[in-house]
């Protein structure tokens, strides 16, 4: 089993289609990449948001990453329809990877039942070639939850914090029927339960590169 030691991670590219995607996937990373490193360079990307959905991502990342250098790229493609606008989505990635240099990337995963997080998934690794990529997961009504590779132990105090985080960041999701403590550490809990932790976060690494 390959391993990442999150204190030799200095610079971070965070990817998703929509804001909360990043938070929701890997929130609990976030938090401990900011506490073994409060000078992390993070850029912020994404494709989809109305100004006040961007305005909570803003937040959201300052929150979870409060010591970080944060610089953001946000685009207002139109939510469901990135694969429609495959030409801008693939400028913004390669925007992205020729204006950083960083030692880990975050992106959706490739078996995502989302359209727009699909698009990404197959999108980031074909420009961030140098890169380790984690693909993270979302919860969602389509039940496509699958299999993992890597897994992320997090205390009970950065599983609760997460999702204390998640509500006071982004308010306008309150009211969806799926928003709740239940669900984020429900699968937080099984995630733990697999690599025997009591909660953790799960990635798919689809390449690695051994060093001896």
């Amino acid at each position: 089993m390959a391993s990442l030691r999150l204190g030799s991670v200095r610079s971070l590219v965070l990817v998703g289609a929509h804001p909360d995607d990043i938070e929701i996937g890997a929130g609990g990373l976030l938090l401990a990449l900011g506490a073994v490193n409060p000078g992390l360079r993070v850029h912020y990307l994404l494709l989809t948001g109305t100004p006040n959905r961007q305005a909570e991502a803003r937040a959201a990342a300052a929150a979870f990453l409060p010591d970080a250098q944060l610089d953001f790229d946000l685009h207002q493609l139109p939510d469901g329809r990135v694969p429609a606008h495959w030409e801008q989505a693939k400028r913004a990635i390669d925007a992205a990877a020729a204006a950083t240099s960083p030692d880990l990337v975050l992106a959706p995963g490739a078996d995502d039942a989302h359209q727009d997080h699909r698009t990404l998934a197959e999108l980031v690794p074909t420009s961030f070639r140098r890169a380790s990529v984690l693909h993270y997961e979302i919860p969602k009504w389509d039940g496509d939850l699958g299999r993992r590779n890597i897994y992320l132990p997090l205390t009970d105090e950065q599983a609760r914090r997460k999702v204390e985080l998640l509500h006071t960041s982004y308010p306008s999701q309150k009211d969806r029927d799926w928003w709740d403590d239940e669900v984020f550490l429900g699968l937080a809990r099984l995630r733990g339960m697999e690599c025997r932790s009591r909660y953790a976060e799960a990635f798919r690494c689809e390449k690695a590169v051994i060093e001896i």
